[in-house]
């Protein structure tokens, strides 16, 4: 074969390669195998923990029942895999897992070097100072000298280096791989300062002693868009992943409810009906490769986007975390969902 032959037959094969990648189905291979394969945090209250008898709840576990509801027509078929924040990369990046569901902030070296696909942001998030009241702080700023508990492997690490190096404030980091080493270490008092998501600050403070002498700083360092996580190159799994939010936001936004998404599909409403998959020549839950009735069956399942906050981390659960940029967008917040249509 001539040189020039043999940098076309390469060519070739490398582009071959690359088709091969992108028409990998991770929705075949979910139905397949019957069970999606969810990574969620090793524990973190609100978002994602297991009781006792080993059944998770949280607000990232929800999703993931969603997501299997849309694929599988059935919230319990998920597997749980605990992941730190270490282990979370490779999980997805090796097939062990099929998304992320877990506190993931949206970066670009994430986006572009980790060779996953981020959207959307399911919480705005912003990253905190956890102290306790008898340090006498009551700004990051004051922390000179403080040592810091934290997570490696993580933006929270480097945010903090970042923030105290601008305003020339000098930190002892005392670094953990996993969370619940994270929360161990500070409740046992072997730091000043707990850094990390605002979110987990809180959940964290109703696990300690004595929550009330504890306090969150009023600084927010850094932005930490949350979301859902797919591996790239695989078109229509990132398109069901993405949808399934934007379905619980349309939901709270067209005022469909778990409780009255039977009724609703009575709606004279033509936008209500295309949604809950009873307007007569819809195919759009077909086109995205679920059943036309998905929607319907996720709110049924778990509820809207208001629902699914307020039950893991809003007020009515113990976090009473204000919904804030995590609002609808007609409410002052940052949620917003493309037309249904």
């Amino acid at each position: 074969m001539n040189k020039g032959l043999l940098v076309a037959a390469l060519g070739m094969a490398a582009l071959g390669s690359t088709i091969s990648g992108a028409d990998a189905s991770t929705l075949s291979d979910v139905k397949a195998r019957g069970v999606l394969r969810c990574g969620v945090n090793s524990g973190l209250a609100g978002f994602a923990s297991p009781d006792d008898k080993g059944q998770w709840a949280g607000f990232s576990v929800d999703y993931c029942k969603a997501i299997a509801v849309a694929v599988l027509s059935d919230p319990s078929k998920v597997k749980y895999v605990p992941l730190t924040s270490k282990e979370r990369t490779p999980a997805l990046q090796s097939g062990e897992v099929d998304l992320l569901s877990r506190e993931t902030t949206w970066t670009i070296s994430r986006d572009t070097a980790s060779g996953f696909s981020f959207r959307p942001v399911n919480y705005y998030d912003g990253q905190g100072f956890l102290v306790r009241k008898d340090l006498g702080v009551k700004s990051a700023l004051e922390l000179n000298g403080a040592s810091i508990c934290l997570q490696t492997g993580t933006t929270t690490e480097l945010n903090v280096a970042d923030y105290f190096r601008a305003h020339g404030v000098k930190y002892e980091p005392i670094v953990f791989e996993k969370q619940e080493e994270v929360d161990g270490a500070y409740a046992a008092g072997r730091c000043d300062v707990y850094t990390t998501d605002q979110s987990a600050l809180y959940a964290l403070r109703l696990t300690l002693k004595d929550p009330a002498n504890h306090v969150v700083l009023p600084e927010i360092i850094s932005k930490e868009p949350l979301g859902l996580v797919v591996r790239q190159g695989d078109a229509q799994w990132f398109n069901i992943v993405s949808w399934v939010h934007y379905a619980l936001v349309t939901a709270e936004e067209d005022g469909i409810t778990q409780a009255n998404v039977e009724e609703m599909k009575k709606s004279a409403n033509p936008e209500i009906r295309r949604f809950l998959g009873v307007e007569a020549g819809s195919t759009i839950g077909v086109d995205l490769g679920v059943d036309n009735a998905w929607a319907a069956n996720i709110v049924k399942a778990v509820g809207n986007y208001g629902e699914v906050f307020e039950r893991n981390l809003g007020q009515h659960s113990p976090l009473k975390i204000d919904r804030g940029l995590n609002a609808l967008w007609t409410k002052g917040g940052l949620q917003y969902a493309p037309p249904v249509r």
